[in-house]
């Protein structure tokens, strides 16, 4: 099994810490994005949207990171609570795999974009009014996460145990503080769920945002200066 990854892609984060922590072995193949490394002709065999993580099991490849999650969790004897079989508690964690991509997955990165990767990498001033309509959509995104998905003071997204939605969730979230806002401030509900995740993740999950820590110990959110 080989794992096509870059640390400062989310899913790629998911992916990674969810083998680790199950204990899935893989054989370690890194992207750099930074690089352009996925624009690579040979990169386009691998996957042909030049994106990662991709897995590629003895020549079975698979791109998208929850379905490759899904896969995973089906090969593997990986305990059952990350993709349950029972029929309904697994349709909870399909209900929130399918919500995330327009809501926690788009919007959190989309800020993260448009008020700190775009301006770092082209040297260009911050478009204040995009990055106000995304911090607007991710405000509402982060309301519903503590108030439908959390209700009650749900330990887990779908229920009493962590599953892969979890998993995806935590590194989604993950992408704001390096723009410099800290999604949990405010937050209880959502601040002692992230906590919870971690707790059982760890050390794998400190391990797979490593890069994201170094990041904002560098930048501390602020762009540097955009070119005139």
């Amino acid at each position: 099994m080989k794992l096509y990854y870059d640390l400062m892609s989310q899913p790629s984060r998911a992916v990674y810490i969810f083998m680790k922590t199950t204990k899935i072995p893989f054989e370690d193949c890194k992207v750099d994005l930074r690089n352009g490394e996925h624009f690579a002709d040979e990169y386009a065999e691998i996957n042909p949207f030049r994106l990662v993580p991709v897995i590629d099991d003895g020549g079975f490849k698979l791109t998208e990171s929850v379905a490759i999650l899904r896969y995973l969790s089906r090969k593997y004897n990986v305990a059952d609570h990350w993709y349950p079989k029972d029929l309904k508690v697994q349709a909870r964690v399909d209900e929130y795999l399918e919500w995330q991509h327009l809501n926690t997955r788009i919007n959190c990165a989309m800020y993260f974009q448009h008020k700190f990767l775009r301006p770092k990498m082209f040297g260009t001033k911050v478009n204040e009014k995009q990055v106000e309509q995304f911090f607007n959509r991710m405000e509402t995104t982060l309301e519903q996460f503590e108030t439908i998905w959390l209700k009650n003071n749900k330990p887990f997204l779908c229920g009493d145990q962590i599953s892969i939605a979890d998993v995806l969730a935590a590194c989604e979230l993950e992408q704001p503080s390096m723009a410099g806002y800290d999604v949990y401030e405010g937050r209880p509900l959502l601040a002692a769920w992230y906590k919870r995740v971690k707790d059982i993740l760890n050390p794998h999950y400190n391990e797979g945002h490593k890069v994201v820590q170094t990041v904002r110990e560098k930048f501390g959110g602020v762009v540097p200066a955009a070119k005139l």
